[in-house]
């Protein structure tokens, strides 16, 4: 998946001193694949991304974490598809944009993230009210 691994080099590196963590990596990977899968599975993106951000929201609730996910999605530099031209159903192409704007703020400014509904936990919410069809 040699797409994943030129995303991951774009935005796995030191943030103000703070490593992401490895523990990251399988997990933006499965989402990764999820959405890029023709046609997409919204099951299994559903799962993948509520593996992620659970995992954002518990142990892996990190400054650098939570910025390299951001960074992630709002940049897609390196994705083979652009997840933005993927036809994905709106609900999950919400999640994905709101991952891309605020997610950064979480441990150094959340009021700011809240306020965009950036926080993980905020995330994680819209993701298990999905409904898929």
């Amino acid at each position: 998946m040699a797409g994943f691994n030129e995303a991951w080099m774009a935005v796995a590196h030191s943030y103000d001193g703070e490593n992401v963590s490895p523990e990251l990596r399988p997990l933006l990977r499965q989402v990764y694949s999820d959405i890029v899968t023709t046609p997409t599975n919204t099951s299994d993106l559903k799962v993948s991304l509520t593996t992620m951000l659970d995992y954002l929201n518990n142990p892996g609730r990190t400054h650098a974490n939570c910025w390299a996910v951001d960074m992630f999605f709002c940049l897609s530099e390196g994705w083979e598809k652009d997840w933005t031209e993927q036809n994905l159903p709106e609900e999950f192409h919400d999640v994905l944009s709101l991952m891309g704007q605020a997610l950064h703020d979480t441990v150094r400014t959340p009021k700011i993230a809240a306020n965009f509904d950036c926080l993980p936990e905020q995330l994680l919410a819209r993701v298990q009210s999905i409904k898929i069809k």
